[in-house]
């Protein structure tokens, strides 16, 4: 799986709707087109996107095809996200000193204006004059 494939597939509307659906389970091609008002073939033209992105797999029964959610790649992805936001598995900020936000959204350091934009500037101008 490349993380660009994923990120491609998670760009559209309708193929986080068609996860969002198949987060309740495995469900045919017909009854996920039949939540849309689209064409089959582009119903299909987004199940193929998701199956190469690894974000669902699917199993033929007989006459049907089923999809599921493919929830390592989804946890994948989220671990991704978490390390660059620099978050542990305990939800804590690994550098709570770095200036950055913590997990629970508290800002630490924070900078005035004058700091971030320097004296010479509007900004650093309007917030000196504040204080």
């Amino acid at each position: 799986m490349a993380f660009s494939d994923t990120f491609k597939a998670l760009a559209d509307p309708v193929r986080r709707e068609i996860l969002t659906l198949l987060k309740k389970g495995r469900m045919p091609a017909g009854e996920i087109a039949a939540n849309f008002g689209l064409t089959s073939a582009t119903v299909s033209y987004h199940l193929s996107l998701l199956k190469k992105a690894g974000l669902i797999y699917e199993t033929r029964e007989k006459n049907y095809i089923y999809y599921d959610l493919n929830t390592s790649v989804v946890e994948e992805v989220m671990l991704w996200l978490s390390e660059l936001r620099g978050v542990t598995d305990t939800g804590a900020a690994e550098d709570p000193e770095a200036g950055h936000d913590t997990a629970d959204g508290d800002a630490q350091d924070a900078k005035t204006d004058t700091e971030i934009y320097g004296p010479e500037t509007e900004a650093g101008k309007e917030a000196a004059n504040e204080v």
